[in-house]
């Protein structure tokens, strides 16, 4: 029920996008619909790739199978494309180049597309929602395309999380991902250990160390949370260790946020370190502790 809602969710997203372009999907048809887009029947050579797109690789195995379905049935959906602005001859992809690499290799002349006029900002996020509802983006492709649409087109956590269909605190901790070391990046991508294991070891002093505990005791992600707590219950000034409750607090703090925190007592008195890595994140600090959009009133 939950993921039925989230794809709900990110149908309107993506509906949201395309503006005044009619009542949005008809009949079931997916995630573009019938839009009354001009469309048209092109040479496959005619249509290009967009730098745009989110989604770096794309299974060898899963397109053989879409390219015999393709052979059978035809592409039931059509691409959705703009013109390309490299080359006014060409069409560049917004939507469906799965499809358009699986009618290659099932050997089609030509393809259906529908036509629209988007600027990058859009096509990157038609691309984001049209590949988060079928689950194809790996978790670092999609943190990736949250941060180019953040840094590149000024789009708020928040602002983001409405058009996406996400929660804003799904986009700042996917983000955080892409902090970690290289060697647990390689990891996330391979599948060798989950988005979630990669969000317990961002708490880590040193996550490549905890790694290949994770992998090779094959912890699932609260046991790598447990790994990772004890390492991080450092001596504070004076020799004190850190009870429970104040890991407990960092913990939540640092979940609620999406960075990294730290609390160090004294006494009655203490201080709490945020860290951050960028004016955006701490732009979304502000908007978590007062409640409000950044930049607002």
């Amino acid at each position: 029920m939950a993921v039925d809602k989230a794809r709900k969710n990110l149908g309107r997203g993506l509906a949201s996008l395309f503006g005044d372009v009619g009542d949005g999907p008809k009949n079931g048809e997916g995630v573009l619909g019938d839009y009354n887009l001009k469309s048209a029947d092109v040479p496959i050579e005619d249509v290009v790739p967009s730098s745009l797109q989110p989604r770096l690789e794309f299974d060898a195995d899963q397109l053989a199978a879409l390219a015999e379905s393709i052979k059978t049935n035809g592409i039931i959906q059509p691409i959705l494309v703009r013109r390309s602005p490299e080359n006014k001859r060409k069409w560049e992809i917004v939507a469906g180049e799965r499809r358009w690499r699986a009618a290659q290799l099932a050997q089609k002349h030509t393809v259906p597309i529908v036509i629209r006029d988007l600027d990058d900002s859009r096509v990157l996020q038609i691309a984001l929602v049209e590949n988060l509802q079928r689950s194809d983006l790996n978790p670092l492709e999609e943190a990736a395309g949250y941060q180019r649409l953040i840094k590149e087109y000024y789009h708020s956590h928040q602002g983001l999380a409405d058009i996406i269909g996400k929660s804003r605190s799904h986009i700042a901790n996917t983000i955080r991902l892409l902090n970690l070391p290289e060697k647990v990046l390689v990891a996330i991508k391979e599948g060798a250990i989950s988005a979630g294991h990669g969000r317990a070891l961002l708490g880590a002093k040193k996550p490549e160390k905890l790694l290949q505990q994770v992998v090779s005791r094959e912890l699932n992600v609260r046991q790598t949370e447990a790994l990772v707590k004890p390492k991080n219950n450092v001596r504070q000034a004076g020799g004190e260790q850190k009870d429970p409750n104040t890991l407990e607090l960092e913990q939540n703090l640092t979940n609620l946020l999406g960075l990294r925190v730290s609390i160090k007592n004294s006494g009655e008195s203490g201080k709490i370190t945020i860290n951050y890595n960028s004016l955006e994140q701490l732009d979304e600090v502000l908007f978590v502790l007062r409640g409000k959009q950044p930049g607002g009133p």
